[in-house]
């Protein structure tokens, strides 16, 4: 496997008209989870991923194990829980701006993920380890399992990356800010955006906050700039790389984990940190054209056409 991430993975309902949700009488299922969609963009672009969890022994659980498996996505470790059931969370649109979420997800089976949950060898065999703050926000078990997955990790030499993804709904920014700095000191490569570096090092430089980070020991910082593009940076080179112009998105949401993979191919390939950065750009610019969390995700060759670096043939 190359890379195996595991968190929270919700079944989302996505309403079919805009407006307060007390107005709204339809809704589109799919699903939604930050690591599961790193996966799922993975794999679209050609990778082994694995995705693990604690699901409930429920209808929505089997839905969300059927969706990422048809994904081409391993889920063989996944844990099924019989007492707690699958969380889920509901969008509300308002014209073309980001959606409110509204999470149902307390005591969930994913809340619950425990050390026992993980299986060293299978992580142990990865190239790579993705890991995300919302898990470590879950509650206390889950974050020790966050703990013990980056200890193996380490053991068997697997490189680690790191997404922030602060959300404030699951705990406060005094509890986020010392735990995620903490995680930050034991991983290779992090994805913090702008907002980010503000809540968590009190710097809206991109700059300034990879030169942070670098300090604490990660070997890659890639900082989000949105449609502006990101910022890379190791110890040996650092520069700014452009974003692509997406002249109406249908939804941001999903735009920070397609980065994400993007960038994780590339280091997969070996490409070069800007090379990283650009098949970064274009995987969250994609993924917004689309509305959903994953469903824009897209294959390498169509990511390749949509930055110019295959032609596109029409018929």
């Amino acid at each position: 496997m190359e890379v195996i991430t595991f968190g929270e993975t919700m079944v989302l309902f996505n309403p079919d008209s805009t407006g307060p949700l007390r107005y709204v009488h339809s809704f589109s299922k799919s699903i939604g989870g930050a690591e599961s969609n790193v996966a799922i963009a993975l794999s679209r672009l050609g990778h082994e991923a694995g995705w693990f969890s604690r699901l409930g022994n429920d209808e929505f659980g089997r839905y969300i194990k059927s969706v990422i498996r048809g994904e081409g996505v391993d889920i063989s470790r996944v844990v099924e829980d019989r007492e707690k059931s699958t969380g889920l969370l509901f969008k509300e649109r308002f014209a073309h701006v980001d959606p409110n979420i509204y999470y149902y997800r307390k005591n969930s089976a994913t809340s619950n993920l425990s050390v026992e949950d993980l299986d060293y060898e299978y992580i142990k065999k990865a190239k790579i380890l993705h890991i995300t703050g919302i898990t470590l926000a879950l509650s206390k078990s889950a974050r020790e399992t966050v703990y013990k997955a980056i200890e193996v990790a380490k053991e068997g030499n697997v490189l680690i990356s790191f997404d922030p993804n602060i959300r404030l709904k699951l705990w406060r920014i005094e509890e986020a800010r010392q735990v995620l700095l903490d995680v930050a000191k034991k991983v290779d490569i992090i994805f913090p955006g702008i907002s980010e570096g503000e809540l968590l090092l009190g710097i809206d430089d991109p700059n300034e906050i990879a030169k942070k980070f670098l300090e604490m020991g990660c070997k890659i910082v890639a900082v989000k700039l949105g449609k502006e593009g990101c910022y890379v940076a190791s110890n040996n080179e650092e520069q700014f790389v452009k974003g692509y112009v997406v002249e109406k998105f249908e939804d941001t949401v999903g735009a920070g984990d397609g980065y994400a993979a993007g960038f994780l191919s590339g280091v997969l390939k070996k490409s070069s940190l800007k090379e990283c950065a650009q098949l970064a750009n274009g995987v969250g610019a994609m993924a917004t054209l689309v509305r959903g969390d994953m469903e824009g995700f897209p294959t390498i060759s169509q990511v390749m056409q949509f930055m110019g670096k295959e032609k596109h043939i029409d018929r």
